[in-house]
């Protein structure tokens, strides 16, 4: 997935504002990041602990834990120019529903 669609999609998502972290493109829902864009190989969703080792163990190949405290925090940096769309799509929203207040994600089940 290229960048462009990758942004076209977690601003598809609702309430989402896209800003900036450290000089990096990020996605936000209410003020929480849940995506952010640091290279154009990889762009890096927040996940919990336990969906970050169900990733890995299931879909690890070009998927990583961000190296050191955050990936212990369930940030996961994900290579989606070469992970399929579907994939993406379902880490980025999860990640979404993770960042979101409970109220909005009930209107999304």
């Amino acid at each position: 997935m290229i960048n462009d669609d990758l942004v076209a999609f977690a601003l598809s998502l609702p309430e989402t504002v896209e800003s900036s972290h450290f000089k990096n493109r990020d996605f936000r829902v209410r003020g929480k990041i849940f995506l952010t864009l640091p290279s154009l190989e990889f762009c890096v969703v927040k996940l919990t602990p336990d969906q970050q080792q169900i990733v890995l163990a299931t879909v690890s190949e070009h998927i990583l834990a961000v190296p050191g405290g955050w990936g212990l925090k369930g940030w996961t940096r994900i290579f989606h120019p070469i992970v399929d769309d579907e994939t993406i799509h379902a880490l980025v929203r999860q990640a979404w529903r993770n960042a979101a207040p409970k109220s909005m994600t009930l209107l999304e089940d």
